[in-house]
C-alpha cells in the first residue's frame, strides 16, 4: 500500500463492522452468533464482525468477515445502523456499521478468531458482548420494517409456496399470524392453476 500523502493530526476512530444475520428453519426464526475466541469478552457470543481494511468498502469487510468467522459464503445484506457510543469498545474509539440479512437456515463453522459459530433461536439468546443486545434489538426492527415494506422471504421459500409456509415466516418476524391481512393487501396471491391450494408473492407491501 502506497504510504499515505495526508495525515490527519486529530484522534480518529476505528471502523469495524456487524452482521445479523438471521434464518428461518422452516419454523423458527434464529439468528447467527459467534462465540469470541479473543480478548475483548473471550467467551462471550456476539454478531460475526471485525474491523475494516483499508482497501475495502464497509459492503466488502462485511461480507469478508461473514465468511472468515462463519463460513457463510454470501448474504444479501442490507446496512441498518451505525453505532458510535464512545465506550462501546473497551480497546479504543470503534464505531461499527451493522448490517442484517435473511437467509435460509445453513451449516455454519467458528473461524478466524471466532471459536464457534452457531443459530440460536431469538427466544434463547445468550448474553452478547459490546452493545450487541442492542444491536439485535434494532436489526428485529428494520427486518419488520423491511417486512412491511416488500414481500420478504423470496429466497427462504419456494416460488410457489404453501399458506402454512408463509404463515410461519411471517409469523416469526412479527410474533403473530397475519396471513389475512397479507391475502387482503395481494402481498401473497393464489397462483390460480390447478398445482392445488398454493400461493405466490403478488407484489404488494402490507399496509401502514
Amino acid at each position: 500500500m502506497e504510504e499515505l500523502k495526508y495525515h490527519y493530526k486529530y484522534p480518529h476512530p476505528a471502523v469495524t463492522t456487524d452482521c445479523v444475520v438471521f434464518g428461518f428453519d422452516g419454523d423458527r426464526l434464529k439468528v447467527l452468533l459467534i462465540e469470541r475466541g479473543r480478548e475483548p469478552h473471550k467467551g462471550k457470543w456476539a454478531f460475526p464482525g471485525g474491523f475494516l481494511n483499508m482497501d475495502e468498502s464497509a459492503d466488502e469487510g462485511a461480507l469478508r468477515e461473514l465468511k472468515e468467522e462463519t463460513g457463510l459464503g454470501y448474504a444479501d445484506i442490507r446496512q441498518f445502523h451505525t453505532f458510535t457510543t464512545p465506550e462501546r469498545d473497551p480497546r479504543e474509539r470503534v464505531i461499527s456499521v451493522a448490517y442484517y440479512a435473511l437467509v435460509r437456515l445453513q451449516d455454519v463453522k467458528g473461524g478466524d478468531d471466532a471459536a464457534r459459530a452457531a443459530w440460536f433461536a431469538l427466544d434463547d439468546i445468550p448474553p452478547l458482548a459490546f452493545d450487541h443486545e442492542n444491536m439485535l434489538r434494532m436489526a428485529v426492527k428494520a427486518l419488520r420494517r423491511q417486512a412491511y415494506m416488500e414481500p420478504i422471504g423470496r429466497n427462504i421459500l419456494p416460488d410457489k409456496f404453501a399458506l402454512k409456509e408463509i404463515s410461519l415466516l411471517y409469523t416469526s418476524i412479527f410474533g403473530t399470524d397475519i396471513t389475512k391481512e397479507m391475502l387482503n393487501a395481494g402481498v401473497i396471491v393464489p397462483c390460480g392453476d390447478t398445482e392445488g391450494d398454493l400461493y405466490e408473492f403478488g407484489g404488494k407491501r402490507l399496509p401502514d
